[in-house]
């Protein structure tokens, strides 16, 4: 197991969990999401294949369409 922070609230995961794993546990479609691991954007095509690694700082941001 690894801890992860995201959005400021410590998680813990399975090691050689990657991005798309993230976002599956927390219930997020990747459509309309921003996700940066570190100060680094991941590109949505390589939310499979980015690992991520025990102390990672992750941002999850949500696209809210409006008007």
């Amino acid at each position: 197991m690894m801890r992860v922070t995201v959005n400021g609230t410590e998680r813990t995961m399975d090691e050689g969990s990657t991005v798309a794993d993230l976002l599956e546990q927390l219930g997020m479609n990747r459509d309309g999401v921003a996700v940066a691991v570190g100060r680094s954007v991941v590109p949505r095509s390589q939310h499979d294949q980015r690992v991520l690694v025990d102390g990672a700082k992750i941002e999850v941001i949500r696209a809210v369409g409006g008007g």
